[in-house]
């Protein structure tokens, strides 16, 4: 007895380690943690698509320059000298340029992370990451256009003796807003352009619609008044009259139209996330 007790008592137990995989929850669910975690890989993909870019083209970086420059150039002929959009008494050059510096970061970076899932689908179908990430590489590799066209306006105001004005301090606010409703409008057309391909074709008649319902060739005051505080509910145009208030000190600054269309553009955002998030795991399937 003595020996079958401690024979039994010298055999190892075995006892198998066992993983729970379950349904994340909450706020968890947007996977901030991987997102922080994944941190290298964002930074890589940031710069490819900043290399990328440019790549195989004759002129090369300097299109970093060349476009915002020509889009003035084009804006100014047009609707400066032969239709005369009023300028709120500013050269319209000056006028068209501080519109252009978020909307031009918008755009592409819509651009680019709209259509990021189905330009690497050979990624995404062989090695695991958040791919959200690939959402937010888009967004932030715009940043770099964002500079250069920054410091052409900064060349523009000094050749227009325009001073500088304290409200600039509220500029990375704006351009903050910028990049998460350039943020929010990516998620949901990424995910859709997952099942629809149609989306693709859709993106840019989209842009060209949502220019149009911004000031970004003429001031708000160009619109009726009655319409003035739904117009004013489009994220992009509190954004673009924000840094026209704050660079030119023309418009008006952020009043209250201003903050709900940011809580709104907040809660699309969070909801454009969870979404991505849930249909994450099929999204090999699709593509």
């Amino acid at each position: 007895m003595v020996e079958n007790s401690l024979s039994r008592s010298a055999t190892p137990s075995h006892h198998p380690h066992v993983t729970v995989i379950e349904a994340t929850k909450g706020w968890i669910s947007l996977g901030l943690k991987d997102i922080w975690e994944y941190r290298e890989l964002l930074w890589l993909l940031i710069w490819r698509e900043v290399r990328g870019m440019y790549r195989q083209t004759a002129l090369g970086a300097s299109w970093i320059f060349l476009r915002p420059v020509l889009n003035l150039v084009i804006l100014t002929r047009v609707f400066g000298t032969f239709v005369k959009v009023p300028s709120d008494n500013l050269p319209y050059a000056l006028f068209s340029l501080s519109a252009l510096l978020p909307w031009g970061y918008f755009s592409n970076a819509v651009l680019r992370s709209a259509g990021s899932l189905v330009q690497n689908m050979e990624i995404i179908s062989k090695v695991y990451f958040p791919r959200i990430i690939i959402a937010i590489a888009g967004v932030l590799s715009g940043l770099v256009d964002f500079a250069a066209s920054f410091g052409i306006f900064l060349l523009f105001m000094l050749y227009f003796k325009v001073p500088i004005r304290i409200e600039i301090l509220w500029l990375p606010g704006f351009i903050l807003a910028s990049m998460l409703l350039a943020l929010t409008v990516g998620l949901w057309l990424s995910t859709l352009s997952v099942r629809f391909r149609d989306v693709s074709f859709a993106i840019n008649f989209l842009l060209q619609a949502m220019m149009y319902l911004s000031p970004v060739i003429y001031p708000v005051n160009q619109v009726p008044e009655a319409l003035r505080f739904f117009y004013r509910l489009n994220p992009m145009a509190g954004i673009i009259e924000g840094f026209r208030w704050s660079l030119l000190g023309i418009g008006s600054p952020p009043d209250i139209t201003f903050w709900i269309s940011m809580g709104l553009m907040f809660v699309a955002m969070l909801l454009g996330a969870f979404i991505f998030r849930r249909t994450e795991r099929t999204i090999v399937d699709y593509l």
